[in-house]
């Protein structure tokens, strides 16, 4: 387990109030000069030897992210904070946003600085309200208190952060949607390359980073790479990690833990254990919605970091874990995200524009087994020809849900089918 001293989001419960007063008491706001004196070259070399991978899912190492945007030139550089969080499952972003907001305004501070950045702007999912205020709220105390504006919070560099709420449109945590949102346009993914290094936000170089990423930063930077680099299972596995816990367990919730802790050890530590029972478990969703499934006999053993869920034909995507014991009706539950998926496709691509419609209506009818054991091959065709042929990942995601249910439970649907054609005859 993560050591108390070793843990970066000491309000992440809210049992404190978000202020500024009550940040800087933990620490927050902390001689930020000092750190920014250091230079960007420092500051990214740090994040480097940190090890620390984007929060938001992707898992790209984010020093690296950093020193792919250009020097400075006549073009603006622009930090965009992704706060839309709209993964099922997940809910680590909004207690940042509500109960820490002046760790990511610090954060973004210093990663301002590192990239050339002096404007950021933080997109946050419309439905967020409680946390956009609070947001708005620190942004006012911050610059109140000289911490944004001219020569923020004494460093020399002249950084302001703007709040924008989206629409409610799950394709715009997607990064190029994103942008084109934060535009004024329809949410829809940009074609890559350009990337936003080179042209994001009005076609100038951005960086476009998740909540939880930039959070950690400042107290990666006070406390040095190697410590952060030294928490974790491997060293391509690094830090901390907030974790969300929900569906069929005695305590759901967000917990901050070392990154590569055993599932097991991490739902009956934190969340109170399965209901009913670690052997009442059937499969667990380990990283949000689109990570596929994961059957009791390997969430057993598995390790809760990017390889080694990548190892067993997952991800650890957002953390956000999905527990669901031996009551439910995995089936129907899978068709319910089959439809979130047809629901929020932006329509852009052919591939996922017409096929998260076709596997939403074959998954309908496979939950009463109004199906054939054919279509069982077809439907994970049709996911195939999704996967990997669309502009940006919502088409992956689609997929990998129904790619999950038939890996590990066909047997289900198989007999489903058939003792539904047993009840037709017998009719």
């Amino acid at each position: 387990m993560l050591a108390d001293s070793d843990r970066i989001y000491t309000n992440i419960f809210g049992l404190q109030s978000f202020s500024l007063d009550a940040a800087r008491k933990r620490g927050d706001w902390d001689d930020t000069a000092a750190i920014i004196a250091k230079g960007k070259d420092w500051i990214i070399e740090e994040m480097k030897k940190s090890g620390l991978r984007g929060r938001g899912g992707a898992g790209f190492p984010t020093g690296m992210k950093w020193s792919f945007m250009p020097k400075p030139s006549d073009k603006p550089h622009y930090l965009v904070i992704n706060a839309d969080e709209s993964e099922p499952g997940t809910c680590k972003d909004r207690d940042v946003l509500r109960h820490e907001p002046h760790k990511l305004l610090e954060g973004a501070l210093i990663a301002a600085h590192a990239i050339g950045a002096h404007k950021c702007y933080i997109y946050i999912r419309g439905e967020f309200y409680d946390e956009s205020s609070n947001v708005w709220k620190a942004i006012h105390e911050a610059r109140a208190a000289g911490l944004l504006g001219k020569n923020a919070a004494g460093t020399g560099w002249d950084f302001d952060v703007e709040l924008h709420r989206g629409g409610g449109a799950y394709i715009c945590g997607e990064e190029s949607a994103l942008l084109e949102s934060l535009e004024g346009k329809k949410g829809q993914p940009r074609n890559k390359p350009p990337f936003p290094a080179m042209a994001g936000l009005y076609s100038c170089p951005t960086t476009v980073n998740n909540v939880e990423t930039i959070a950690s930063v400042p107290s990666i930077l006070r406390r040095g790479g190697a410590w952060f680099a030294g928490i974790g299972r491997d060293p391509k596995n690094t830090g901390t990690k907030l974790f969300c816990i929900s569906g069929h367990v005695n305590n759901p919730c967000n917990v901050e833990e070392a990154m590569g802790i055993p599932m097991k050890e991490l739902i009956e530590k934190h969340a109170g254990g399965v209901r009913g029972g670690w052997d009442n478990l059937l499969c667990v969703i380990p990283g949000g919605s689109s990570t596929p499934l994961l059957p009791k006999d390997i969430c057993d053993t598995v390790a809760m970091d990017f390889d080694s869920l990548r190892a067993v034909q997952s991800g650890l995507g957002t953390a956000g874990l999905i527990v669901m014991d031996k009551s439910t009706d995995v089936v129907y539950a899978i068709a319910r995200l089959a439809y979130f998926y047809m629901h929020e496709s932006c329509g852009q691509c052919t591939p996922c524009r017409e096929g998260t419609g076709w596997m939403w209506r074959i998954m309908k009818r496979m939950v009463t087994g109004n199906a054939t054991l054919e279509e069982i091959d077809m439907l994970l065709d049709i996911s195939k020809q999704i996967e990997g042929h669309t502009i940006c990942a919502h088409g992956d995601a689609s997929a990998w849900p129904i790619q999950g249910l038939f890996r590990h439970f066909r047997p289900v649907v198989e007999e489903r089918i058939i003792n539904y054609r047993k009840q037709l005859k017998a009719a």
